[in-house]
């Protein structure tokens, strides 16, 4: 998305162990440690400010797996491009559009089991099931109260960033970048939909606090129905806060039923416990071309899992450039340790 501006709100009274300072880089972990359970493998920025079969090859919003083992990355600007997952060279390219015609402001993206893209609108929002040649098949239901107003309740640029396939690849879940309207809790919604038979439909909600200031560009599971969570947001002058939380729903309210979520009783939201703030990560020689905490950091908002090696997870993230200047297409190879 082209992210807000929001100014520095993280106040002096929130815990050490929900938000780390944004403290420099001069603060990180020895080695390539990000913290105790997060070390940053690599990046790469080969992608910034190229093109491929005259696409621009940036606003990257979201990451995916293919059947194949090639990586799927989604441009917030209606195309999605195949690259190769060794080089990262784009290997294809596929303009999406909605029923119209119209551009969409793609966001998250799952393959699903048949090959098929599962890709997020924030514009309405929406989903919609296309084919690998980027021809729609269908679009699933989505509450009133999350549709933008005024049809709903949510805040225009503000809904589904991130989308993901839970264990078993019967439910979908997709998470809202901000609270909606009414939710003066600041918890954002966490939507799902269960699989029946061809066809989608809507279940179960959760709530989720992301820390202050912060939005929820992306949201991955892992295989014991945990979630990985990217929490962003964007000061002007400082630059970027990235944090990468471990997070658990299975014991969370429905909330679907719950009209607005204001902090009251009995509302269990998703637990979550930090993996690492990234201004913490080594630089790692990368530079920055506008002011940051740390010169590794731009606007991070897509993620995948893309393995499991000694005993850690290997999580992909990516930059979304927003075709500016200024901001940079990189990729952050991370290696992900989370205790059972």
């Amino acid at each position: 998305m082209r992210i807000r501006t929001l100014l520095a709100t993280v106040t002096a009274g929130l815990a050490a162990a929900t938000c780390l300072s944004a403290a420099g880089p001069a603060n990180a972990q020895p080695g390539n440690a990000c913290s105790p359970s997060v070390s940053l493998d690599r990046f790469s920025d080969a992608l910034d400010k190229t093109t491929y079969e005259g696409t621009y090859v940036g606003n990257l919003s979201a990451l995916a797996v293919d059947r194949d083992g090639s990586l799927a990355a989604l441009s917030d600007r209606s195309a999605l491009f195949g690259l190769d997952a060794r080089t990262l060279a784009p290997e294809s390219v596929v303009p999406l559009a909605d029923e119209s015609g119209a551009a969409l402001d793609s966001e998250g993206l799952v393959i699903d089991r048949d090959g098929t893209r599962l890709i997020t609108s924030e514009t309405e929002p929406s989903i919609r099931r296309y084919s690998r040649d980027g021809a729609i098949l269908d679009r699933l239901p989505v509450p009133a109260a999350l549709q933008v107003a005024p049809a709903g309740r949510a805040v225009s640029n503000g809904t589904f960033e991130g989308l993901t396939l839970l264990p078993g690849g019967r439910t979908l879940l997709a998470s809202m970048e901000y609270a909606l309207s009414g939710d003066t809790s600041g918890a954002v919604r966490f939507q799902t939909w269960e699989r029946h038979a061809k066809s989608w439909k809507p279940a179960e909600q959760y709530a989720y606090r992301p820390d202050t200031g912060l939005g929820v560009p992306e949201v991955q599971a892992l295989p014991d129905g945990r979630l990985l969570v990217l929490e962003r947001g964007f000061t002007s002058g400082v630059g970027n806060t990235v944090r990468l939380y471990l997070a658990d729903p299975r014991h969370a309210t429905d909330t679907s039923a719950v009209e607005n979520l204001t902090g009251q009783p009995g509302v269990r939201l998703i637990g979550k416990t930090l993996l690492a703030d990234i201004v913490s990560c080594p630089t790692l020689g990368a530079t920055a071309k506008q002011p940051q905490p740390n010169p590794l950091l731009d606007n991070i908002e897509g993620m995948v899992v893309t393995g499991r090696s000694q005993g850690a997870w290997k999580v992909l993230l990516v930059s979304d450039d927003n075709q500016n200047a200024v901001q940079t297409t990189r990729f952050y190879y991370l290696r992900v340790r989370t205790t059972s």
